[in-house]
Parts: C-alpha cells; structure tokens; sequence
C-alpha cells in the first residue's frame, strides 16, 4: 500500500516535470516564431540564388567566358574612375595656384575623355551578359531586370556628348570654381576712383577709372580659355558684363545722373531744365571718352582671342547696361518738350555734345551687336534736326504774332525787342553759328534742298524787319503821344546802342544802326518839345515891369504864373514818373536835356520875383527850390526790377504751346 502511494506521489512529480518542459518547449516555439517566419519569407531568393546550381552545366560554363571577357575593360574604367576621384583631392585652389589648377583639370579631362571612350566596350560586354543570362534562365528575372536599367542609364550617359557625368560631376564642381576665380579677379580689380563733375573737359582724364593691371588680364585669359573649352562662353560672358557695368555705374553715381530718368511731364520748358540740358553733355562726354572708351578697350584685350562678334558684343550689352541707353532717353525727352525759342539753343547744345562725340559713336558703336543704340541714336539726331530747324524758320511768325500784344505802359524795351535782339546775336555766335548752319544743311539734304549761308542770314533780317514793324504798331498804341516818343526814344537807342559791334550789328550795317541812333536824336527833340519844353513859357516875364503903384499887380501875376507852372510841372512829373528809359546814358542825357529846359528859366525867375511872393509861404507859389527841382528831375525813368524771361509764345495753329512771361512787361535795367 504504501509502496503504490509512493508511486503515485513519483509519477505526479514527473508528470509535473514534464509538463514544465512542455511549457518551455511552448515558449521556446514562440519566441522562434519570427526566425521561422523569416526563413519562409527569403526561400524564394535562396532558392533563385542556386539556380545557376541547377541551370543545365554547360549553360553555366558558357557564362564563365563571358564574364570574363567583360571583367577586363570594365575593371580598366572603374580603375580610372577610381583615379579620377583620386585627383579631387589634388585640386589646390585657384587663387592660390592657377597653374597648378589647370594641370589637375587637363588631367581631370583627359581621364574624363578615357572614360567616355573605352565605355563603350565595357557596355557590349555587359550587354552580353546580361543576354545571355535571360535566354539561358541563369539569374533571377528580377536581378535581370536590375541590370538591364543599370546598362541602359549608362548607354544613354555615353550616347550624350557631355561626357561630364560619368566622373560624378567632379569636372563640372572644378569648372564651376574656375568661374568663381573668374568672377573674384574681375571683382576685386574693378574697383571705381572716386568722382566729381569735372568743371573743365580737360580735367575729366585724370578722374577715370584705370584699366585691369597686364597680370590679371592674362589670368582672366588663361581661365577663359579653360572656361570657353568647356562650353562655358555664354556664362563667362554674363559675369563680365555684370561686374563691368556695375563698376561704370558706379563711377557714374557720384555725378548725380538722376535727372536722366526726368520725364516730360514733371517739367514746364527747357528752362526749367537748362542746368540739367548743359551737364547732359558734359557728362557723355565723360561717360563715352573715358569710362565707356576704357571698357572697349577692355572688351578687346579679354575676349579677343574668339572673334569679334564676342568681344564686341560683351561691349554693347556693358554699354547698354551703364546708362548710355539714359543718356539717349533724355536728349529725347528734351525734343519731346513744349516748343520755346529758348528750346532751339538747347537743342542746338545737343546736337552739339552729340557732333563733338560722332567719330567715338561711331568707333565704338559702330559693330552689328550695338544695333539699337545706333537706332536710337539716329533717332535722337533726327529729333533734334528736326526739332531745331522748324523753330529757326518759325521764329519770325512768332515775332510777328506779337504785334497784337499791347506796348509795355510804361515806354520801355518790350522783352521781345531784348530777348529777340540777343537771341539773334547767339545764333550768330561762335558757339551756335555753326551748330546751326550744319542743322539746316542737313535738314535741306533730306529735303534733297541745298542750303547757302545767306539763307540764314536772310532769315535774321526778316526777323529783324518783323520786330521794327512791331515797333511802328507799337508806338501807335498809345493815347499818349509823348509816351509814345519815350517808348521809340528807348528802342530805337536799345538796337543802336545794343547791336552796335555785335554779329547782329555788323550784319545789319552801319547804315542801320546809324538810322536808329538818328530816330532816337529826333524822338528824344519831339519828346522834349511837346513836354517840358512847353513849361518855361508859363514863367512869363510879361507885365511884370516894376513901377511904383504896381508892385501889387505883379505879385498877382507871379502868384498865377507860379501856381501853372507848379500844377503843369506837378501833372507832368506824376505822369512821367511812371515811364522808364533802361539805358543809363540815355536817361541821363534826357534828364539833363529837361533840366537845362527847365532849370536855368526857374532860377532866374525865382531870383527875380521869388520875394514878391515869399511872405505868402514858400510852400504855396515858391514850391521848389532850384536844388529840389533838379533833383525830382535826375530822378525820372529810372527803371523798377521786373521779372525775366523770353517773350510769351503764341498759338497760331498748335505749333507752339509753351507760355512765358507777357511781353509787355518791360526788361530789367542791365
């Protein structure tokens, strides 16, 4: 009994044991369950990768020479891939050693090109391969697949002709520091001078900014020939460009060339603008003879070496890019602006600046790359010829269209006479003379006309004879006469005296300017006695015999004659006060002319019968004194300041639309 007790308790604990083990068992099978899991998952490619076990023998025999016979060229490329990676470390830095740079880069190429050459029988080998592998069921169809996409990116790599790839874009990462070093010389050595508006042409060369030292263009040359082997012409071309003509724009800044930009709306005429009209050339000047003559220059020593067209081309894209297109935009502007006699002058001074700089336009604008600045050019040259040559020849209606402006009320010179007198003087002028006979002759030429001298000069007769018939309509639009004689007094003495020795003067004559000077003498007579003249007779000495008992009647007769004379001197004077002689001689003279009309018949009156009427108050009939009457005198026709300008314009049939002042506001004193 026991001993079956025993047996069981021995049994219970095996049972237990085992079922210990069997939950060990359990989650020994668990934990190995992923290991499983992935064994099932990599049978298909273990059972693809012994294929070639099971292929057919001689199918696995035959592959043995054709990898063979494709292992020899393609370990040759991989071998120099591998070198050409090699020199990536051997590329020193350009700046540091140019020459040493360009050696590695030959090499870089040279390997490059090896490349590109003995890929190709590498890549019919492969090609074998890779054939004879799907016919015969040797390899895995995805592993078949793989290498045909690897042989056709690299066929379609070596069909190209940039070879550039195969090297994993070291070649292109080395160009690209070239073009980096390229950029750093031109940079650092285009560097501006500072500048100021030169006051004078010939102080201009010593402002402009030096060329490149001999060293650095021979680097630059050196490079570019790397850079230009490499297809990369167009790139070293665009960065030129941009440095250079950031460095014209610079030396241009600190002329202030913002007016360049000015439009025709944001003034009123060209005088408002005459400042910027006469920098304007001074400063193409400067822009073309010096800082746009140095980049031409320039352009040829760099790029000379590939042709013409490049150079020249690098040349106008700089020129376009540093203001000189501007320049061009504003000499427009101004023929764009309201017509003005003062317009013509400036026109005149454009044409001039451009005249001065044909042959250098010529020079350096003369290629096929700098087409549109010879049209635009050519424009602005026609603009101007045209502009200035209509004005000339409607100089005289505009003369004649002022005839129906009234006289200026207080007798003076009508700005018309002044301005019109000076006007032709400057025209005759060394300095517009020939600009503007070289204007007509050209503007005739498209005409197929042929323009003489005397032409000009008959034209500034004509406008001449126009103005002294203004003169005559003039000074018979005065209700008074004697008005009217101060107002040809003027002006006739103002063209005498005025175009006397000038260019005007000597082509009018002597006998011209003499008649003036005689209408004046006659005037300046008629003025005196139909005015003052007429004074002295209302002293009469008549009756004024002293006897005794009449002493009474005399001072009646003194006190009468006094108190006319003080009232016609005092209308006289208000009245005159308000005229003017401009000229300083011939005010003078015209008053000394009335007071020697005056004075001495006064003085002697008043010593002769001043004390008949002293005790009634000197201020009564002894108004003035000898010295206060002298000194009222000396103050007649002195001219008061009036504003300045050229005569109004008017508009006969929308020709002109510029207005200035009236004309019939008197010119200041000079």
């Amino acid at each position: 009994m026991e001993k079956g007790v025993e047996h069981l308790i021995s049994a219970r604990k095996s049972m237990r044991v085992n079922l210990e083990k069997s939950k060990d068992i359990g989650l020994s099978l668990e934990k190995a369950r992923p290991r499983l899991v992935e064994i099932s998952q990599r049978l298909p490619s273990l059972e693809a990768a012994i294929r070639p076990i099971r292929a057919d023998q001689d199918a696995l025999g035959a592959v043995v020479g054709h990898i063979n016979r494709a292992v020899v060229p393609a370990a040759a490329v991989l071998k120099v891939f591998d070198a050409i990676h090699g020199l990536e470390n051997s590329l020193s830095d350009p700046e540091s050693d140019l020459p040493g740079y360009f050696g590695v880069l030959k090499r870089l190429k040279e390997a490059l090109k090896f490349l590109g050459e003995n890929c190709d029988m590498a890549i019919q080998w492969l090609a074998d391969i890779v054939e004879y592998l799907e016919d015969h069921n040797v390899a895995d169809d995805k592993f078949i697949s793989s290498l045909k996409e690897a042989l056709t990116t690299l066929k379609e790599l070596h069909r190209g002709e940039d070879w550039s790839c195969l090297d994993g874009g070291l070649l292109e990462a080395a160009l690209d520091r070239l073009e980096n070093e390229f950029r750093r010389l031109l940079t650092e050595n285009s560097v501006p001078l500072p500048m100021s508006t030169p006051d004078l042409p010939g102080e201009q060369a010593c402002i402009a900014p030096s060329l490149l030292p001999v060293a650095v263009i021979k680097k630059l040359q050196s490079i570019l020939g790397r850079l230009v082997a490499n297809n990369r012409l167009e790139k070293c071309v665009s960065i030129y460009v941009e440095v250079r003509s950031s460095n014209v724009r610079e030396s241009l800044q600190a002329l202030n060339l913002d007016y360049l930009e000015i439009s025709v709306s944001e003034f009123n005429d060209v005088q408002s603008i005459e400042g910027h009209i006469a920098n304007w050339g001074k400063h193409l000047e400067f822009a073309v003879k010096h800082l746009l003559e140095a980049e031409y220059k320039l352009c040829n020593d760099v790029f000379d070496r590939f042709g013409l067209d490049v150079w020249m081309g690098c040349f106008a894209k700089i020129a376009s890019q540093a203001s000189i297109l501007a320049f061009i935009q504003f000499g427009k502007t101004v023929t764009e602006s309201k017509k003005d006699p003062i317009k013509m002058l400036k026109l005149l001074d454009i044409f001039a600046s451009l005249n001065k700089l044909r042959l250098d336009f010529n020079r350096l604008f003369g290629g096929a790359a700098c087409a549109e600045i010879q049209r635009l050019t050519r424009d602005l040259i026609k603009r101007v010829i045209d502009g200035a040559s209509e004005l000339f020849w409607e100089l005289q209606v505009q003369v004649e269209l002022q005839r129906q402006i009234p006289p200026p009320p207080d007798g003076g010179v009508p700005k018309l006479i002044i301005f019109i007198t000076d006007y032709c003087n400057k025209l005759l002028g060394d300095d517009y003379k020939p600009m503007l006979t070289q204007v007509l002759v050209i503007e005739r030429s498209w005409k197929r006309e042929i323009f003489q001298e005397r032409l000009l000069f008959d034209e500034l007769l004509n406008i001449m004879r126009a103005v002294q018939l203004n003169l005559e309509t003039w000074s018979k639009g005065y209700k008074d006469d004697t008005l009217s004689y101060v107002f040809l007094m003027n002006n006739h003495w103002h063209l005498y005296k005025d175009l006397k020795g000038t260019k005007l003067g000597i082509l009018l004559g002597d006998s011209w300017l003499r008649e003036h000077e005689q209408y004046k003498e006659y005037y300046s007579a008629v003025f005196l006695r139909e005015s003052w003249a007429k004074l002295p007779a209302l002293l009469s000495r008549e009756g004024l015999i002293l006897f005794s008992g009449g002493r009474a009647t005399a001072r009646d007769l003194v006190k009468k004659r006094l108190k006319a004379f003080n009232e016609a001197f005092d209308d006289m004077y208000k009245k005159q006060s308000n005229w003017i002689m401009l000229d300083k001689e011939l005010r003078e003279k015209t008053c000394q002319l009335i007071i020697q009309a005056i004075v001495p018949v006064y003085r002697s009156y008043m010593q002769n019968y001043g004390p008949l009427v002293e005790q009634e108050g000197s201020s009564k009939y002894a108004k003035y004194t000898v010295q206060s009457l002298e000194k009222m005198l000396n103050s007649l026709f002195v001219p008061k300041a009036t504003r300045q300008g050229s005569f109004k314009v008017r508009v006969p049939s929308g020709k002109f639309n510029n207005s200035v002042a009236d004309q019939n506001q008197t010119a200041i004193v000079k």
